[in-house]
């Protein structure tokens, strides 16, 4: 039993001795606009420059993971990110929120996660604590960055949009 007690303090001491995890930003969007036909579209041209855009926003913010669903419109959306960045794109299930977000809060570095008009809030929703929830997007709906800053001192959602850039 008293050993038991003293390993018990020493991990306990040995875990206070880890440093705090590193602050990060996670940056969340919805995929750029689609053609309207089939049930995987492309980006429409509209939707490729606009992921040209978020690789331009993104070129500074030292991204060093990117999540993508597995379809065309999301994967197109975060290619010139990964390119630019010289990163592999890791796909995540849209249906499992919990897994990808035990992901994003492990992950050492800044994020990029591109999903769907009704994946996008719901992400951004598991880090704005006690503030306002998201909802949906619409249909129309491109323009926003969800911006997760994450320190020591908890997480903050900022909506943005591609012009605040």
């Amino acid at each position: 039993m008293k050993n038991l007690v003293l390993l018990s303090l020493v991990l306990l001491f040995l875990a206070s001795c880890s440093p705090s995890p590193k602050p990060k930003t996670i940056y969340i969007v919805r995929h750029a606009e689609k053609q309207l036909e089939g049930d995987d579209p492309e980006l429409a041209q509209v939707g490729q420059i606009r992921a040209q855009k978020l690789a331009q926003i993104l070129s500074d913010k030292n991204i060093e993971h990117i999540y993508s669903t597995n379809y065309i419109r999301t994967k197109s959306t975060a290619k010139p990110t990964a390119d630019q960045q010289e990163l592999e794109i890791q796909v995540y299930d849209p249906r499992n929120h919990d897994e990808l977000v035990e992901k994003l809060k492990a992950d050492e570095g800044n994020i990029l996660v591109v999903g769907h008009s009704n994946t996008v809030g719901q992400i951004a929703n598991y880090f704005v604590g006690d503030a306002e929830k998201y909802k949906d997007l619409e249909d129309i709906e491109y323009d926003f960055i969800y911006v997760v800053t994450l320190n020591a001192n908890g997480s903050s959602v900022e909506r943005k949009t591609y012009k605040d850039y």
